[in-house]
């Protein structure tokens, strides 16, 4: 199984308790210290977008540690949850993890909470709208695959109707378990904003992972208060969509204490608020335009080009530019990437054989000519007609000259020295008449 790590605010990323007002460039006016720290209402146009819509009639399902119960801001906010790691509580309101049991209630929080009361306390982005608490576990908290409670996940948010699934994590890596394709997939076939969470170099993601690299997806990078790409509390790559807030974030925990945090944890979230926002006040408009209205109003990001850019996407998100009434193309495919057709070209390999009748007509090939009879066997042992043809006769005539011509030699040798015989003396003779 793939290493897996909440791409979000941590411990090692400086997660500190708010005590007071946190310092931003353009503090919100409101004599409540904990609104007056939440830069983005403004910055952001979302606090103009609320003259049109707080969300209602939207559910955001937030698929992450799980969303505490205890904490007034949620009263009335999270209408439904179930738990798909095997270790948390039925209902998905128990915190999973040791170390990010946080983490759920902190992205609940900035999406919908709904703040204490007067005026007071933190208020999400959509405060109007409904949460669904989806429980999963990391690493050993759980036996159970991740990339399995993952699938589990997503289908039981779109069975529950979910309009927008907020998922602040990744994997660290560009590839998804192929799992995962039936199950985005099924989240877009029902018309389902899935926004993701690109990740954070402070926690070790030196580049945009799974899911934000799923076609189809909104993936989300980090700014900080001043709108420029955030080093530690972001990642850059190009298939970020977005850019949104990702320092001096507010969380509720399950305690119900305030914590000020950093990561595009957070940033997601408050991109899937503005996407309810923006649902209520389009109902008529499908996901593939509520995406494509998102990334046509952003505003450009300081120093970005044209189209997608690598460090903001298309730009920083615009509430109010894009819950307003002005006119927007209409698309008619998702503007970030065809799922479906990722599959098919890169996973072809796995797919079904071709069924039904043929689409063209058979063609007619002429018949081969006729095969010559083969010849009859027979023992290697034997000759055969052209062995004995081109290689027994020849060498039979060549082995019998070779005998001739050797008998002739030796004939002549002999008549030769017969005659060199008879031409010298006796030699027996000579010896005999010697004296003694």
């Amino acid at each position: 199984m793939r290493r897996v790590v909440a791409a979000v605010a941590s411990v090692a990323l400086g997660v500190v308790m708010l005590t007071g007002a946190a310092t931003t460039p353009t503090p919100q006016v409101s004599a409540d210290p904990v609104r007056a720290a939440e830069y983005w209402l403004d910055q952001y146009g979302i606090t103009e977008a609320w003259k049109t819509t707080r969300g209602a009639g939207q559910k955001i399902a937030i698929i992450d540690t799980g969303i505490a119960r205890g904490p007034v801001e949620f009263s009335g906010a999270v209408v439904g949850g179930t738990d798909v790691s095997g270790v948390g509580a039925p209902d998905g309101r128990t915190p999973v993890g040791a170390v990010d049991s946080n983490h759920g209630s902190w992205v609940g929080s900035l999406a919908a909470a709904r703040g204490t009361g007067d005026g007071k306390g933190m208020i999400g982005v959509a405060p109007e709208a409904e949460l669904l608490s989806i429980s999963v576990g990391f690493g050993s908290v759980t036996s159970k695959p991740f990339t399995e409670q993952i699938v589990d996940a997503i289908h039981w948010a779109v069975d529950q109707g979910a309009t927008v699934i907020n998922m602040s994590l990744t994997t660290n890596t560009l590839d998804w378990d192929q799992s995962w394709d039936e199950a985005f997939q099924y989240a877009f076939d029902h018309d389902v904003v899935v926004v993701v969470a690109a990740g954070n170099r402070g926690s070790g993601t030196s580049r945009v992972g799974a899911p934000a690299t799923i076609p189809g997806v909104l993936a989300v990078g980090g700014v900080d208060p001043s709108g420029i790409a955030s080093n530690d509390a972001s990642t850059q790559g190009i298939t970020i969509g977005l850019s949104a807030p990702s320092e001096r974030l507010l969380g509720v925990s399950a305690d119900g204490s305030l914590v000020q945090w950093n990561g595009t944890s957070g940033a997601a979230p408050i991109v899937s608020g503005i996407a309810a926002l923006v649902r209520a006040a389009h109902p008529g408009l499908d996901a593939d335009n509520v995406l494509n209205r998102l990334i046509r109003t952003a505003t450009s990001g300081p120093g970005a080009g044209s189209g997608q850019d690598t460090l903001y996407g298309y730009g920083l998100v615009d509430a109010a530019a894009a819950v307003s009434t002005a006119s927007v193309p209409s698309v008619s495919s998702n503007p970030l990437g065809d799922l479906a057709e990722w599959v098919r070209l890169y996973r072809r390999a796995n797919a079904p054989a071709p069924t039904g009748a043929p689409t063209t007509a058979p063609v007619e090939i002429p018949a081969l000519p006729p095969v010559e009879s083969a010849p009859r066997a027979s023992s290697p042992l034997l000759p055969t007609r052209d062995s004995l043809l081109y290689g027994t006769l020849p060498l039979a005539g060549a082995t019998l000259a070779a005998i001739m011509i050797t008998l002739g030699v030796s004939a002549a040798a002999r008549r030769i020295r017969k005659a060199r015989i008879s031409r010298e003396p006796s030699r027996t003779t000579n010896q005999e008449s010697l004296p003694s």
